[in-house]
């Protein structure tokens, strides 16, 4: 989330559509993050140090 610039799990949560609950499953190990949604983190991932650079 740091990387990302997300200070909530609401924010992430808001950002790529999903609960916040679900965010927290995924932080806390309780669940699997979804191929199609851990692919779409490492784009915004490469986006955002795009914009760092």
């Amino acid at each position: 989330m740091d990387d990302l610039n997300f200070r909530t799990q609401n924010a992430l949560a808001q950002s790529i559509g999903v609960d916040r609950s679900t965010v927290s499953l995924w932080l806390e190990g309780r669940v699997g993050v979804p191929r199609p949604i851990a692919k779409l983190v490492r784009l915004m991932l490469v986006h955002a140090s795009r914009e760092d650079s």
